[in-house]
């Protein structure tokens, strides 16, 4: 589905063009070479999200949690299991990866735009008013704070029309005004979208989401309950 890169409300999908549709994980393992030998990272984890539904990803650090959304964005390919995707998914967020450093901001979101077949001056407009970069994105993205990689980065991803986004903990990127704009963006314009978050924010897990894995060495479970998944994942 297509539509302008302008301020306008998101359209939903309509039943009958979602039914059915669905990312689905399947025993899914990826392993990592090390001069110590094989490191298992993820360790045959399964899902299912359909169309609108939001699932937070949970654990401490080196649970896998951003290797996960790396395999699920095809940024890493697995080392044995499915990843069958039935929804178009955005990049993951929070990587910073993606663009050509080289080039200007502008010129990265030319590049994108012909990628996704999007009016060029529209997306511009669109992300110069979010971004809030400036004459900024006059220069190559290499002389780019972090901070201002993810605010290209996000206002891309908000110019294309995906069905799921993958956010790795970007929500709480710039300061109080721009993380008001983020969330009002995910959450109230894209409320229908599906979302696979990586985040802490416990009070944005149980307002937003639907269900959450818990992750611990590679390993995990879903869990339909979040207050009990919040309570497994405060106990690790």
């Amino acid at each position: 589905m297509s539509r302008a890169i302008v301020e306008e409300p998101r359209r939903p999908q309509s039943p009958a063009s979602t039914a059915g549709r669905r990312i689905r994980v399947t025993d899914l393992v990826k392993e990592f070479h090390t001069q110590f030998g094989v490191k298992r990272v993820i360790d045959g984890i399964s899902f299912d999200i359909e169309y609108g539904e939001k699932i937070a990803v949970l654990g401490r650090n080196g649970a896998g949690k951003s290797t996960l959304v790396k395999l699920i964005g095809g940024v890493e390919p697995p080392t044995s299991g499915s990843i069958d995707i039935g929804l178009e998914m955005s990049w993951p967020v929070a990587l910073g990866g993606g663009f050509d450093v080289s080039m200007s901001g502008f010129d990265n979101i030319r590049f994108i735009a012909r990628l996704y077949g999007k009016p060029i001056t529209d997306m511009i407009d669109f992300v110069d008013d979010f971004a809030e970069l400036g004459k900024n994105l006059r220069l190559p993205v290499r002389t780019y704070s972090s901070g201002m990689r993810a605010r290209l980065m996000f206002a891309l991803t908000l110019a294309i029309d995906f069905e799921c986004i993958l956010i790795d903990e970007l929500i709480a990127v710039g300061d109080q005004r721009f993380h008001r704009r983020c969330h009002d963006e995910l959450f109230v314009k894209r409320k229908d979208c599906a979302m696979i978050l990586i985040s802490h924010d416990i009070h944005t897990i149980r307002e937003y989401c639907h269900k959450a894995l818990v992750l611990k060495a590679g390993r995990g479970r879903v869990f339909d309950d979040l207050d009990f998944a919040i309570s497994i994942y405060s106990s690790l």
